[in-house]
């Protein structure tokens, strides 16, 4: 159609340029219409051909409807046979359910009862420290409490003696061979006490039972040395009566107290401020002592000296005393009272060094506390700005930092002021013996010069 409508439209120009020129020739018009005659029997082929593949396409398609149409009523009347069969099954399955329940009678009341009473035996069992001697006991129990059907003799008799093993096991002591699971990981073979319902006891200590995992470990840490000592105490007797901590609580408790800070974590809570806290007392402490072992070697000195007042010695207050009275005779009880007095002065820095020191770090450690007390609260308020006041722990680590360090600034003041006590009370006395003996040397002085 396409050749036929273009032919057409070269004719007409040709016709048209024939028209208007004169010199085109008839054989170029003749060959023309020849081609335009040839275009036109070729488009009715053409068009024939596509009428013929429409009309067998036609039919094809007729054939697939007709196809789908009878699949469509095959499927349907199928439909209604299953929706027939469902309806009779559900009416059988009513039925058989109501001849079941009439057959069970009282046994489906004893059902639910089993399958209770086994979840109740099955987390009882499961955690208690009896199955690290009798393990697998709990398996028994939890098929019965997830059981779907009614249970039989052998698996009734199975949940009475789990339930009589643990009520007889509760008030035994028993010792046992197992593998206790190091807290590195590690395993050994030890022989375990078991303290009936309540605690698991070993060479080592306390132990736990994991139920989870089915392994007996130790405590992550031991109780204080006066609870562990006693488990030696106890593995060690062979007879009579032994003292013993128990948990009641099944390891609750013991728990709990493991979980408390030791003296060594709570001073380590101070921070920086107890441990300066700490330097403080140690230095107030060593100069104490350098101070009691200087006063006491002096005082052993001055009494020696005391009696031998003739042959003084320097290596003493009281031997230099007495020299500066053998150097000053002659003179008058006034001036001689004056050079004692100045020797008295000169042995004072010795006698005092150190001594209000101790005083000033005595005075000084309650206030570090308080300053740790600040610094506690300071971040205790910072943790509450950041994060609420939800969680308690978060505040915990400040808090215990202001209470800690509290103490240990009263702790630190105490020694030291007792310390302080002990040092001055000595140097006191030393300067009680030089002023006794210095106004005694003046008053022997002025009795002479009144004689």
């Amino acid at each position: 159609m396409k050749k036929f409508i273009k032919s057409t439209a070269i004719f007409a120009a040709l016709t048209l340029t024939a028209g208007i020129s004169t010199s085109a020739s008839a054989n170029q018009l003749d060959d023309l219409l020849k081609e335009i005659k040839n275009d036109r029997v070729s488009v009715a082929k053409l068009d024939k051909k596509r009428e013929q593949e429409f009309l067998s396409a036609r039919a094809d398609k007729q054939a697939l409807l007709k196809k789908a149409q009878g699949d469509l009523a095959s499927e349907q009347a199928r439909n209604t046979r299953l929706t027939k069969q469902f309806s009779d099954n559900e009416i059988t399955l009513t039925n058989k359910e109501s001849a079941l329940e009439n057959a069970k009678g009282d046994l489906g009341e004893m059902f639910g009862v089993v399958r209770r009473a086994s979840g109740n035996a099955y987390g009882r069992i499961a955690t208690s420290i009896v199955s690290a001697e009798f393990p697998g006991r709990e398996a028994t129990l939890e098929k019965l409490a997830n059981a779907k059907e009614i249970p039989v003799l052998a698996e009734l008799e199975e949940l009475w003696f789990s339930l009589q093993t643990e009520m007889t096991e509760s008030g035994k002591i028993s010792s046992f061979t197992a593998e206790v699971t190091q807290l590195n990981g590690s395993k050994s073979t030890e022989t375990v006490t078991r303290l009936g319902t309540f605690n698991l006891i070993a060479e080592q200590g306390y132990l736990n039972y994991n139920d989870e995992a089915g392994q007996i470990q130790p405590l992550g840490k031991q109780p204080d040395g006066g609870i562990l000592s006693l488990v030696g105490d106890y593995l060690g007797t062979s007879s009579g009566y032994t003292a013993l901590w128990m948990d009641p609580a099944k390891g609750q408790i013991l728990n709990l107290e493991t979980q408390k800070a030791t003296l060594e974590d709570r001073y380590h809570q101070g921070g920086t401020v107890g441990y300066v806290i700490t330097v403080v007392l140690i230095i107030g402490l060593l100069i104490g002592l350098e101070r009691m072992i200087f006063l006491g070697a002096m005082e052993a000195k001055i009494k020696k000296q005391l009696k031998d007042r003739s042959n003084p010695k320097s290596n003493n207050p009281l031997g230099r005393l007495i020299q500066v009275y053998h150097d000053n005779r002659d003179v008058d009880a006034e001036t001689l009272e004056l050079k004692l007095d100045e020797a008295i002065l000169r042995e004072t820095p010795k006698i005092d060094r150190g001594v209000n020191l101790i005083k000033i770090f005595a005075a000084v450690a309650p206030l570090l506390g308080l300053l740790g007390t600040v610094v506690g609260m300071i971040g205790t308020f910072q943790s509450i700005t950041l994060y609420g006041t939800g969680d308690p722990k978060i505040m915990a680590g400040d808090i215990s930092m202001a209470l800690v360090t509290t103490a240990m600034g009263l702790i630190c003041a105490l020694p030291l002021i007792l310390v302080h006590s002990i040092v001055a009370g000595r140097g006191k006395s030393v300067f009680h013996i030089l002023d006794e003996q210095s106004a005694g040397i003046v008053a022997e002085i002025a009795e002479k010069e009144k004689a």
